[in-house]
């Protein structure tokens, strides 16, 4: 008698195939059949009419403080996550000094967009070493799984110390080799990879930039060579990717003789730039090496509310008085003070607002993230005749102060997604910048997988969409074998049974939502999901009806029992 069988549902594998109607059988955590029909099992789930998919595995987070205190490892959880990897961007709290706490917290907060009094508060930093905070990490039941990666800045910083927060000042031969050692140290301990940032958009709380900037190649190739004497690891790369960068890092990769993974975004002021990116990873892999490029699936693009951590009036001195009141007597304040109104409609030292609203667009209840430049708030302010910034107040201020806007900054020059959708039909690419834990007063893409169902495969109106069929391939079985997780990823027997099962006609997003729940009362961005019927993690339920059960039975993955043999 099986443990588990879901029966009857609509099964996409996640290998790609078309699916196909049949059960799924589950014993000791693992599945045991995929198709046709199971025997009698202790639990039966009906999946008659649902989906049934692998759990999603995403492989581009910043939980490297939030998984020391929430089992949760929210949003992700709600949106058919299984499987999460932080550490990426050269940013994270291991190697650390207790001295250096701060340091690294400013590092985080200005990269990342987590404030500092949440981290100060949440995160306790009782470990040093990079093994000795995965110690920390297996201590904590969750209700997935968590793995995670070296960031480069914590290592340079924990090593060369204030002089290795000057991404100018270059490292000695020594420093060098003691960096080296302690990420073949980490990976053999079970990191899954080593991260940097080569970014100019990266910088601390106060202003100074990422450690790793500008690193050279004495530095790269000296931890490229620790990552090739342990055999393990992948090499996650967030860079600008100017003249040489993919170079650098594809020669950095031929040395690590390890896969190389780097952040594909289109960014306005250089729009093609991506494609240059692309076809330099295209030609990596044509040559034999191992790489891809992550991509998202919807706009990268900024939340603005009155509550949010930016609107077009953030800079004007009248909302220094109003940022520090609560929410809901702000939101009097803007209703019943009519000079007070006229004042932050007055010129202020952004000049950039009220062009930022030619690019800025109603999130209505809708929530349509692939908005007409038509519909932006100054394309309706000027069809209405009226003031764009008093357009933009008005909007925020419905819904009892909780009305959002979305400012799409990455990954929509040409206003629509045609852009994002050419990515991802890309064999080089995989799912891989929702940033599930960062930035949380101004992006909630953490909900990514949702919307990649939902829109691509069902909703899409302005352009062509995409076969269910790929898109959980895509962020299933690809982004596991992006890192070597060979386990997981394929509804298949002998694989881990991390599977969600789908009400497809009823997914949909939720309204992003203000919630003040982090340390220290922090507030961040949140976005539910409807229509997760089960989600199970090794087996066993964390999901019913969008709802936690309260069952934990997430682990830390370690690499080296899976990142030796992958397909990458």
């Amino acid at each position: 008698m099986h443990d588990l069988v879901i029966r009857g549902g609509l099964i996409v594998d996640g290998t790609g195939a078309p699916r196909q109607a049949g059960d799924i059988a589950v014993d000791d955590g693992i599945i045991t059949a995929a198709g046709g029909k199971a025997g009698p099992a202790r639990r039966d789930v009906d999946a008659d009419g649902l989906l049934v998919t692998p759990g999603f595995i995403d492989i581009h987070t910043h939980y490297d403080g939030q998984a020391t205190w929430d089992p949760y490892i929210t949003p992700s959880s709600w949106h058919g996550v299984t499987t999460v990897v932080f550490g990426n961007c050269g940013v994270g709290f291991a190697p650390v000094r207790k001295d250096a706490a701060p340091y690294l917290i400013n590092l985080m907060e200005g990269v990342e967009d987590i404030p500092g009094t949440v981290l100060a508060e949440g995160v306790k930093f009782n470990w040093e070493s990079f093994p000795e905070y995965l110690d920390e990490l297996e201590t904590m039941p969750r209700v997935l799984d968590v793995a995670a990666q070296v960031p480069h800045a914590a290592l340079r910083f924990y090593v060369m110390g204030e002089r290795g927060a000057d991404h100018a000042v270059q490292p000695t031969e020594a420093e060098i080799e003691r960096m080296g050692s302690l990420l073949e140290q980490a990976l053999r301990a079970g990191a899954l990879g080593f991260t940097t940032s080569r970014t100019v958009k990266h910088k601390t709380r106060d202003g100074r930039a990422i450690p790793s900037l500008s690193a050279r190649e004495p530095e790269l190739y000296g931890l490229a060579l620790a990552m090739r004497r342990a055999g393990l690891g992948v090499l996650e790369v967030n860079s600008d990717f100017g003249p040489g960068e993919f170079e650098t890092m594809r020669a950095a990769a031929e040395v690590a003789e390890r896969p190389l993974s780097c952040l594909l975004v289109q960014v306005n002021d250089a729009p093609d730039r991506w494609r240059e990116t692309l076809d330099g990873v295209r030609a990596a892999r044509a040559s034999g090496i191992a790489a891809n490029c992550q991509v998202g699936c919807r706009p990268i693009g900024v939340l603005m509310g009155l509550e949010t951590s930016r609107h077009p009036f953030d800079t004007h001195p009248a909302w220094r008085e109003l940022s520090e009141l609560p929410p809901a007597e702000r939101v009097a304040r803007l209703r019943e003070d009519a000079a007070l109104r006229r004042t932050l409609l007055e010129p202020q030292p952004n000049a950039g607002a009220t062009a930022m609203l030619a690019r800025t667009y109603p999130l209505g209840p809708s929530l349509d993230y692939e908005p007409d430049p038509a519909t932006s708030v100054a394309a309706r302010a000027a069809a209405a005749g009226r003031d764009p910034l008093e357009m933009a107040l008005d909007l925020m201020l419905a819904e009892d102060g909780k009305g959002l806007m979305l400012h799409p900054f990455e990954n929509y020059h040409a206003g629509n997604l045609d852009v994002v959708r050419e990515m991802l039909l890309d064999d080089a690419t995989v799912i891989g910048v929702a940033d599930g834990g960062a930035h949380v007063g101004v992006i909630c893409d953490a909900s990514a997988p949702t919307f990649l169902l939902s829109h691509w495969a069902r909703d899409r109106r302005r352009g062509p969409g995409l076969p269910l069929e790929f898109l959980v391939r895509k962020h299933t079985r690809d982004t596991a074998e992006a890192y070597g997780l060979n386990d997981r990823g394929v509804l298949a027997p002998g694989k881990r049974a991390d599977i969600a099962v789908i009400d497809f006609d009823q997914l949909s997003l939720k309204r992003p939502e203000v919630v003040y729940d982090l340390p220290a009362g922090g507030k961040r961005l949140m976005q539910r999901a409807q229509g997760y019927r089960h989600v199970f993690v090794n087996g066993v339920e964390t999901l019913r009806d969008d709802a936690h059960t309260g069952q934990f039975p997430g682990k830390l993955v370690r690499g080296p029992q899976a990142a030796r043999t992958g397909r990458h």
